[in-house]
């Protein structure tokens, strides 16, 4: 039988949460003055919800240091967007840089947190999140192999179920592979998972509208 943690925080009165709460709770999980890349797609909401005394410094693949939120209605300026082509704003102090000098940041390990989505995450870590590998699928990888291996933590944000019911979090990856063993934790509407990559198992810390019992029970991974 499956084991499952007895710690998970099981808030049974709230979920499943829809994009903007589950970006909040990504937001209170990222450590103060850190500095930290989103992700295209749903992660860039994390954005709209850290406060200036987080002390978080966003980072853009396309050469910007100190975005803030999205930009909306008199605040957009079409010259200022993040890597997802979304207006921005800037906070005091941001900077910008060549694209290569973007990617070095990157590559070289200075990024303490970074936001991904993802198609696909193993229970041992491993990311998939750039194609599916079907016949006239469109690629889309961008900077994500970059930041999977040089972010020191590496979270997903992603649905935890795909439209017809397939689990996402499963024991390997059957698209092709964005990183090894690089994601620490995952982000879905039903739950807040914990990847150990050394043992390959997973740990509930918190469910939404559920239990991790009747988790463990739909995802087809190892729990520690």
């Amino acid at each position: 039988m499956t084991q499952v943690p007895a710690t998970a925080i099981e808030y049974l009165d709230r979920g499943p949460l829809n994009r903007d709460e589950l970006a909040a709770v990504i937001a209170r999980d990222i450590p103060a003055g850190s500095y930290v890349n989103l992700g295209i797609g749903q992660p860039t909401l994390v954005a709209d919800h850290l406060s200036p005394a987080d002390a978080v410094i966003l980072h853009t693949e396309n050469g910007m240091l100190g975005m803030g939120p999205a930009a909306r209605g008199e605040d957009i300026d079409p010259d200022l967007t993040n890597a997802g082509k979304i207006p921005v704003t800037e906070l005091p102090g941001a900077s910008y840089f060549h694209h290569a000098d973007s990617f070095a940041m990157m590559r070289g390990g200075h990024l303490d947190v970074c936001v991904l989505g993802a198609l696909q995450v193993s229970q041992h870590g491993d990311l998939a999140n750039w194609h599916t590998g079907e016949p006239g699928a469109i690629p889309a990888v961008g900077g994500a192999m970059d930041l999977a291996i040089g972010a020191k933590d590496v979270f997903v944000m992603m649905d935890l179920f795909t439209k017809d019911g397939a689990a996402k979090l499963v024991p390997s990856c059957t698209y092709p592979l964005t990183g090894l063993r690089c994601v620490s934790r995952v982000y879905t509407e039903y739950a807040v998972i914990d990847i150990d990559t050394a043992s390959g198992t997973a740990r509930v810390r918190e469910t939404f509208g559920t239990t991790a019992a009747d988790l463990a029970a739909r995802l087809p991974v190892r729990f520690s």
